[in-house]
């Protein structure tokens, strides 16, 4: 009898804390987001992590590149405290980290962790005195660093060195690989200055990121089969749309395939008036989709053809969807499970019956010139046919019993 194929055995890596859950040594790969607004707009930022968090990330990721986003971080916490929200904020340095974690201890305290940057942390001599000075500051308030890589800000010094060392080859790489090299040789070397400063290795999460697919690929192919450290995935500048979806997707499943990946972020520039929380889903979808976590249930249904020349299976299909995704903060407090819920909405008898048989709950929606009739299936078995101009809303019930009946607290 034929399987599921399924992803590679994850990675071997060093868990690390983040807040109240861990990531890396075996446990789920994680979801982290990152806001786009002021800091310093306490109000704002902490409303943007809120529909972060209900939308499901794990860890949200917020600027701290002045005094007064710094004074601001703890009393967003706080405020995020005062509406029931339990989430890691992560502290974005660049620059001038080191002087702001040091005048703002309450900040360094609140924040769940520091993500530095080697190739902007510091310059020329200040470089390692700054870095040590965060990594410092980790060490005495016990948060675990992430030293992110990128390739738009890449250590100069690092890459120098790596060009005169390839121009000194019999054989010489190309630009791209030298890029890549230098690339994996600033995270591997800082996080091995960070462990001779004292962070333990449980306490160090990699990333590097770049905008190519395949460079991104063979970067962190590379760098998996270099260390053991926790490592954060992401395509860095992914882009708006389609586009962004698709290039994240491309990169972050062939590593996730194979096991590599701790957490990710899908970097999308969201389109005018779209709300930030897009690259939670698509990141929730990503994973969900390969097997590797369940979020909230997802709704099989067609594409649609010459037999479905009606759009109300289209429009249901989003109903459905809409409704279990609103539904999940209230869901999974008191349904435990209800994530691995299946859902099918379908369009005509050619496969609506069969699909509709597989979910857990499925209908199967009249056709062009079919009988205006909707068999609803459970657990593989019809137990109503839907009619009339109410379908749409006696589904909905149909799939809030089952819930109810199946996932019982």
């Amino acid at each position: 009898m034929p399987t599921h194929a399924a992803p590679a055995p994850r990675r071997h890596s060093v868990a690390v804390p983040i807040g109240k859950f861990w990531v890396g040594g075996g446990h789920p790969v994680h979801v982290q987001s990152m806001t786009n607004t002021d800091t310093a707009d306490i109000e704002g930022t902490a409303r943007q992590i809120g529909e972060l968090w209900r939308a499901g990330s794990e860890a949200v990721r917020v600027t701290v590149n002045n005094i007064e986003s710094a004074i601001a971080v703890p009393k967003i916490r706080d405020r995020l405290a005062m509406m029931g929200i339990d989430v890691p904020i992560v502290g974005d340095f660049h620059y001038n980290g080191h002087q702001l974690l040091a005048d703002e201890p309450a900040c360094a305290e609140a924040l769940a962790k520091y993500r530095i940057n080697p190739g902007n942390v510091g310059f020329g001599r200040k470089r390692d005195g700054q870095f040590g000075a965060i990594i410092d500051t980790a060490q005495r308030f016990g948060k675990p660093v992430r030293i992110g890589v990128n390739w738009g800000s890449l250590d100069q010094s690092i890459l120098a060195q790596m060009m005169d060392e390839n121009h000194a080859r019999a054989e010489p790489w190309d630009a791209a690989a030298v890029m890549r090299e230098a690339l994996i040789r600033s995270a591997l070397d800082s996080a091995a200055y960070a462990e001779t400063l004292g962070l333990g290795r449980d306490r160090i999460i990699l990333s590097c990121k770049v905008s190519g697919v395949q460079d991104l690929i063979s970067v962190y192919r590379s760098l998996a089969a270099r260390c053991d450290y926790a490592l954060h995935l992401g395509l860095t500048e992914a882009g708006m749309g389609s586009k962004g979806i698709v290039a994240s997707t491309a990169a972050l499943s062939v590593l996730l395939q194979e096991g590599i990946g701790d957490t990710i972020r899908i970097s999308l520039t969201p389109e005018p008036g779209e709300s930030r929380t897009r690259e939670v889903i698509v990141a929730q979808e990503l994973l969900q989709t390969m097997g590797l976590r369940a979020f909230t249930p997802l709704v099989t249904a067609c594409p649609g053809c010459g037999r479905t020349t009606s759009t109300f299976f289209q429009e249901l299909a989003k109903t459905v969807q809409d409704h279990v995704r609103a539904r999940m903060p209230e869901w999974k407090l008191k349904h435990p499970g209800v994530e691995s819920l299946s859902l099918a909405v379908m369009g005509c008898i050619v496969n609506g019956p069969g699909e509709s048989k597989h979910a857990d709950i499925g209908i199967s929606l009249p056709g062009t010139g079919e009988a205006p009739v909707a068999p609803v299936f459970e657990d593989g078995q019809k137990t109503v046919t839907l009619r009339g101009e109410k379908i749409a809303e006696e589904f909905v019930g149909i799939i809030e019993r089952y819930v109810e009946r199946r996932y019982r607290g």
